[in-house]
This record gives structure tokens, sequence and C-alpha cells, in this order.
């Protein structure tokens, strides 16, 4: 059967194609699910040293949709996302060795009782199933989600953009080999075919395969899916994060966490987007932290005050509050005090991560107490919104959802429990 695929061949029903994907994923999860901890390791460890020894080959495949991308004008946040280099796939193998050795949540204990009749309650966690993740040019994800779904004993099917086509299947093909030299079902881990658009809408309506769609992108794919899906959606929204610099902040600390929460990649979720200081220490902290930033490059869009003080600060308007820029560019606000502060993430904040600067014990508490986010730091840059760093090896997105996982999502969060309840012949009267 002939599948559309890059370079052009004849298309498929997208529904055929995913019943059949489906039904492999469907044998594979319920065989994985019961697979000994040892063997999803040991295909972990056995890809990490296969995307090793095979890194040359990984950037050859990677510079194939570089090429393509740079041609189409992609911008420069989503050609730092797409590009693959020896350290990054090295950095991808190490992720898998970490997940590798993290305990194995199938089959954790979670809570245990005894009613006075002599039942017995265990809640027990268990693979969710099929999991379906939708992404865009990180092909790293395609490392990252393939080897959390096999960990946590669930399959999974991964759609990936279109512009990081030939570096997923190379991706893909390394963990599926090995998968098979481990002696489980190669078809845990499955890539779709195709950059046929319609396989998303046929993901999305896979309810009879598919427990739960993951997307992980832009604001338009995560609207898309949540519009469409009639799967249940585990949201990874858009990471429009703040940074509030208090009036208690050390100037020299505040300095070093805005640069590196805004430049040290600016294409990731965690990257700040906005800035927001204290009324206060406008003029005492504020220059040396926009002299940093435009000293690496980046474009400062200020309100009224911020402009007033430094001329090289464009003005900001009403939608940068609401942009996550994803680029070398930043919005500033200056704020009066914490409460300021919160009120503005509260309007203009994506749910996702967010930061203090302050040597304000209790202020820092009281803004980790009152911002409704999934991550919130107090002295830390908001680049450390990434499960690696969070010690899950690497993570599946991070959730902004208010059901089943929010923050990171790593293993734990992709698996549900069960209760099990063991009797003696106990009758209900």
């Amino acid at each position: 059967m002939a599948l559309h695929v890059v370079g052009g061949q004849d298309k498929q029903d997208p529904a055929k194609v995913m019943a059949s994907m489906g039904a492999k994923a469907r044998d594979a999860a319920r065989a994985l699910a019961l697979s000994p901890t040892e063997a999803r390791n040991k295909a972990l460890t056995l890809a990490a040293a296969r995307f090793r020894n095979d890194s040359a080959a990984l950037i050859a495949a990677n510079a194939i949709d570089m090429k393509a991308a740079r041609e189409s004008g992609l911008n420069a946040a989503m050609l730092d996302r797409l590009e693959l280099t020896a350290a990054r796939i090295d950095s991808m193998a190490k992720g898998l060795d970490d997940i590798a050795a993290l305990p194995d949540p199938v089959g954790e204990i979670i809570a245990q009782w005894q009613r006075p009749n002599g039942l017995k309650f265990s809640r027990v966690r268990v693979p969710i199933g099929v999991i379906g993740v939708i992404y865009e040019s990180r092909p790293n994800v395609t490392a990252d989600a393939g080897a959390l779904c096999l960990k946590s004993g669930n399959a999974v099917i991964l759609r990936g953009g279109s512009e990081s086509f030939h570096s997923s299947r190379a991706i893909a093909d390394r963990l599926r080999e090995a998968l098979v030299e481990a002696d489980l079902p190669k078809d845990a881990i499955q890539l779709m075919p195709s950059t046929d658009r319609a396989l998303v809408g046929a993901m999305l309506s896979a309810v009879q395969w598919i427990d739960i769609v993951v997307p992980r992108g832009g604001r338009s794919l995560i609207e898309r899916v949540t519009a469409e899906s009639r799967v249940p959606v585990l949201k990874h929204y858009e990471g429009l994060c703040h940074v509030y610099v208090d009036k208690d902040a050390d100037k020299a600390m505040a300095v070093e966490i805005v640069a590196n929460a805004k430049m040290r990649r600016t294409g990731v979720c965690g990257a700040a987007e906005t800035l927001l200081i204290d009324r206060s220490v406008l003029h005492t902290h504020l220059p040396a932290i926009l002299d940093r930033l435009i000293e690496l490059g980046c474009e400062i869009r200020g309100d009224v005050q911020v402009q007033k003080l430094d001329r090289r600060a464009l003005p900001a308007s009403e939608k940068d509050w609401r942009t996550e820029y994803l680029a070398p560019i930043i919005s500033v606000a200056a704020v009066d005090g914490v409460d300021a502060a919160i009120s503005h993430i509260e309007r203009y904040g994506s749910q996702h991560t967010e930061s203090i600067v302050t040597a304000n014990t209790q202020t820092a508490e009281h803004f980790l107490a009152r911002v409704d986010s999934a991550i919130v730091l107090h002295n830390a840059s908001t680049q450390y919104a990434d499960g690696g760093e969070f010690g899950m090896g690497a993570e599946i997105g991070i959730s902004t959802n208010r059901l089943h996982a929010r923050g990171p999502v790593g293993l734990a969060e992709l698996t549900i429990y069960k209760t099990v309840v063991r009797g003696s012949g106990q009758i209900r009267p």
C-alpha cells in the first residue's frame, strides 16, 4: 500500500492509516503494560547507544529538513528548535539513559487502606494505554515522547511537524530497532508515515484507538486540537512566561536571571516573554538588566516609564503583553509591587511558568501561593521549565490543564490508576 510521504507518493485514506496504526498500537500497549521493567530499560539504553553511534546519520537527516526550512523562510526561533547538533543528540541520548535509571511507575502502590468489613484496597499505577502526540518542529520531542511512553508502559503514535519529517523518522527508526532488540513490540512507537494534514484529523477522531492526545506547539495547533478532538486532550499551551523583579531583589541576581530566562534559548516554551519590575527599583535595577539584554541582542518593548528611562526601548502595545515571541524580544512593564505583578500575570499570562526575584521570603511566598500557573519559581530562571531539570529524565510537554496532570508531564503523569480490592468472601448487605 503506497503512502503519501515527503517526496510524493500516492495518498492513502487517512482513516485507514489511522485504523492500521491504532490496531497495532493497541496490541503493543497490551504487551508493553505487562512487560518487565528490565526489558523497557534495555530498549531505552539500546536506543541511546544508537543515537550516539549514528549521530552523523541523524545530523544528515536533519540537514535535509534544515535546508528545506531555510528555503521556506522558517524564522530563526523555529530553525533553532529544528536543528540537531552532536551536542543535542548526545543530550537526547542522555535523556533516554536518565529515563531508564528512573523508578518504574507501573505497578506502584500509591495508596492502601482497609475497611471495617475486612476488604483491603490498594490504588495501583497503570499505563494510560495508547497516547497520541502531535508536535511541531522539535525533532527531540520524538525521542522524549517515545522514551517516556515506553518506560511508562504506553504505546505512542507520533505526528511530528512536516518541517522535521526526516529528522523524526531517523529518530523513530532507531527507537523501533531498539524495541525489537529488547524483545518488545516495535509498534509500541509509531510515527505517522506522511505529512498529510488530514492525518491529524484522523488522530483527533480516533477514539477507538487513542486514549489521550498531547499537542505540543504554538497557539494555532493547540486551538485546533482543543476545538476538534474527540479524544481527551492534555494541553501544552503557549509559554507566555513572566519574570517579576521585586523591590527587594538583589540587582546582580536579577540581571543574571532575566538574561538567562530570556536569552539562553529564545525558542523554548520556558523563555521569559515579559519582564515586570517594581516601580521603586526602576532606576536602580532596570538599567543594568536592559544593558545585559541588549548586549545579548534582545529587543526591548517597554511601557511609557521604561521608554522614558531608556530611549532604546520601543513602545509596547497591548498585543505585546499577550505575545509569546519565541524570539530575542521582551516586553517590559513597571508595576506597583507584587500584587500588581500578580494581576498583570493573571490578565495576560498563559498559566505556564512565572518567576519572582526577591530577597524577601515573605514576598516570595505570597507570589508563589497566589500566582495560578503550572510552575512558579523563586530566584530562578524560567528556563528551568523542563522535565529533565525536574529530575524526570525528559518530559512530553508542560501541561497547563487543571485535570490529571499539570506542569512537566513525565513518567508518573503518563499513568492513571486502578483500585484493587481483596476480600475474603464479603457480600454487600
